[in-house]
């Protein structure tokens, strides 16, 4: 199993392909086995390593992952097999603002389109159990986040600014308890408050 992973790290360096850096990983599976997390829906697979790595935490985790690239959900596709994970990772190819689910879930997992964390979060937030969680990655975005008026590329600086607009949001959302961690790429921990 870590041979598959060391592979899928060094296949997503080669190939430029964003996966969770490793002491964000870690921080995602020790939260997952610290809460006793079940279920979890993923929003961006990648070639699914934080898919894989989530589903080992714990012999009864499962995971729905979904992803819009061909390519890089034929490419998870293969990993999962490798791992014999497909009874407990099932990847959907789409794009999750436009597919319906159905199903609830302990954590939902957001490392998709960063222009599109709110919608994803409204969206997802009906999928959760009661004191569910909904994790999201990049929220330092490569240490950029903070500093939107310093970047000279104009796609890059609203990129961020979608990213900043993203924490506000989260902080003033009356709805979940949000805690901010700057562990890896910047993870954001919002609990559903559930009344």
């Amino acid at each position: 199993m870590d041979d598959v992973i060391k592979e899928m790290e060094k296949y997503a360096e080669e190939k430029g392909i964003p996966i969770m850096q490793k002491r964000g990983m870690n921080f995602l599976c020790k939260f997952i086995e610290k809460n006793n997390i079940k279920s979890i829906l993923e929003i961006g697979t990648a070639i699914g390593y934080s898919a894989i790595n989530m589903a080992l935490v714990n012999d009864d985790i499962t995971v729905v992952s979904i992803e819009r690239d061909q390519d890089r959900y034929i490419e998870a596709i293969k990993n999962i097999k490798k791992c014999k994970l497909e009874k407990r990772i099932t990847l959907v190819l789409g794009d999750a603002l436009n597919i319906d689910l159905t199903g609830k879930y302990d954590m939902l997992f957001i490392d998709a389109a960063k222009a599109q964390y709110i919608k994803f979060f409204e969206k997802y937030k009906y999928f959760l159990n009661k004191g569910g969680v909904i994790i999201t990655d990049n929220i330092n975005f490569h240490g950029y986040v903070g500093k939107s008026d310093t970047i000279e590329s104009k796609n890059l600086r609203q990129l961020v600014g979608k990213i900043e607009n993203y924490i506000e949001f989260l902080k003033s959302n009356t709805e979940f308890d949000t805690k901010f961690y700057d562990i890896g790429d910047g993870l954001s921990v919002s609990t559903w408050k559930h009344e």
